[in-house]
């Protein structure tokens, strides 16, 4: 069939995932790597369900993070109404439906407060350093989508749902990783830019390329490079700066083996 979806609600179960197939992983690799959606929000004069395209990054969570005008349409209809989702998909060749997104369901929350915000701004003008030209403006606020849940779609007969505690990471046990965040990043990109490099390329399947950190979590680090982003996940959950040292140095020579 050519719809994403078999049978109307009701009538027959969609299948689960195949075995073997990673499905919370993969949700989450494209949670953390795609940097535009589509926002759904319900129009507040028809109560029809509007798309819009945004771009997106994510919180040390995994919730993301959006940067929205209050000149916009999308923005005025969560001043409505909070509930919204957004749709995540990775594009490539041949047929679109063939290739994995993820659509995140939730409440979108506007954060005013001025430390929410600065964490906020620093993870999405890290991952979108192109909205600095205008992420000050008086009419601009960040929003974080509060995650109810999650649909994979990872190309046919690969579908999943999770619930909001699936899909996010937590953040028990994490803070010093948190806290030492920028300066990993900074210190990665100045120094290791051939180990980025390694890791985009060995470990996460991309293109060569001009690779740097964008960001860091318990579960991974995100990567871009000019247009394109990656998501590398830890072999184990990093709660340390200590830790994450180690576990880089690690992933440097998985990569530098597969080389």
């Amino acid at each position: 069939m050519a719809d994403e979806e078999q049978g109307a609600p009701g009538e027959r179960p969609l299948p689960g995932p195949p075995p073997g197939y990673d499905a919370i992983g993969e949700a989450k690799r494209i949670l953390r790597a795609i940097r535009v959606g589509s926002l759904c929000t319900i129009d507040r004069a028809s109560g029809h369900p509007v798309a819009t395209l945004s771009t997106t990054a994510t919180d040390y969570d995994g919730s993301p993070i959006l940067l929205l005008s209050q000149l916009s349409a999308h923005t005025r209809n969560l001043d409505a109404d909070p509930r919204c989702s957004i749709l995540l998909a990775q594009g490539g060749k041949g047929n679109p439906l063939a290739h994995p997104r993820v659509t995140i369901i939730g409440r979108a929350v506007k954060h005013v407060d001025p430390d929410d915000r600065e964490r906020l701004k620093q993870r999405f003008l890290r991952k979108n350093p192109k909205s600095a030209l205008y992420a000050d403006f008086g009419d601009f606020a960040f929003w974080r989508l509060e995650v109810a849940g999650a649909h994979l779609n990872g190309g046919f007969a690969k579908a999943a749902d999770f619930d909001a505690a699936a899909i996010l990471t937590s953040l028990e046990g994490s803070q010093s990783l948190l806290d030492s965040e920028s300066g990993a990043l900074d210190h990665m990109n100045a120094d290791h830019a051939d180990a980025l490099g390694l890791y985009a390329a060995k470990l996460a399947g991309e293109p060569a390329g001009r690779w740097r950190a964008t960001g860091l979590d318990p579960e991974g680090i995100d990567l871009a490079a000019g247009d394109m982003t990656a998501r590398v996940a830890f072999p184990a959950r990093v709660d340390t700066p200590e830790a994450l040292r180690r576990c880089l140095v690690d992933l440097a020579a998985r990569a530098r083996a597969k080389a």
